[in-house]
């Protein structure tokens, strides 16, 4: 299964529930944890878990992958999920502003544009 399709899928689940400020980064040539980056903003801890579930669900269920490795899914301020060639952040908008990856990771592509239009 292409890895372009499971992105597209996780990014269309987290605005299929009101998530926000998408950003895909590629990070493949500058880092050896993965090959891209998803950051995406939910407005509430509630949100954010439930942007969390929604990705987990309709990759699971339509494309039979599971994430590897979930850290951060109880507080709702900012949850890791690692599937392995790519990591989704999901963020309360808040503390995306003061962990600012975006700026952290800034030598890495943003290819947002080349799976998803928010």
């Amino acid at each position: 299964m292409e890895q372009k399709e499971k992105i597209k899928l996780a990014c269309e689940a987290i605005a299929s529930k009101k998530g926000y400020h998408i950003v895909v980064l590629d990070i493949h040539q500058i880092s050896t944890i993965g090959d891209y980056f998803i950051i995406a903003s939910g407005s509430n801890e509630n949100q954010v878990n439930a942007l969390s579930q929604e990705v987990e669900e309709k990759l699971a269920q339509q494309l039979g992958i599971c994430c590897e490795h979930i850290e951060g899914d109880n507080g709702g301020h900012w949850i890791l999920m690692d599937y392995g060639d790519f990591i989704i952040h999901i963020f309360k908008q808040e503390d995306r502003n003061f962990y600012d990856l975006e700026r952290t990771w800034a030598d890495a592509n943003n290819v947002t544009n080349l799976f998803f239009n928010e």
